[in-house]
């Protein structure tokens, strides 16, 4: 019988599973769910980025095109793609660039 930390860590892994998606050949995260498990705003996230982005070069993370960002918003429920502004296209984030994101968030917390 699994206990209940078992179950919730059988539901955390599938709700952060539910979060990758495969764009341009790359499993990603976008940069909105990454906010959500970090418990930052997006972009608070992002202006993190952008003020190191030498750390997130091109396979680490990139920004998704239009074409892109219609065909994987239509698989969100409606509030999700609400709450991006409607110029503003998501950041999406490698493997590499989620575990450097985590890196760089527990520094940022050091010195909070």
């Amino acid at each position: 019988m699994e206990s209940f930390d078992d179950n919730t860590s059988t539901m955390e892994l599938h709700l952060i599973q539910n979060k990758i998606y495969e764009i341009r050949g790359y499993k990603v995260m976008l940069d909105f769910d990454l906010a959500e498990m970090y418990q930052v705003e997006t972009r608070v996230l992002n202006q993190a980025v952008k003020r190191n982005i030498q750390r997130f070069p091109l396979d680490f993370m990139f920004q998704l095109e239009p074409e892109e960002w219609k065909a994987i918003s239509s698989q969100f429920v409606m509030t999700s793609r609400m709450k991006r502004p409607k110029s503003s296209l998501p950041l999406a984030f490698t493997e590499h660039g989620v575990t450097m994101f985590q890196v760089y968030s527990k520094v940022i917390s050091l010195y909070r």
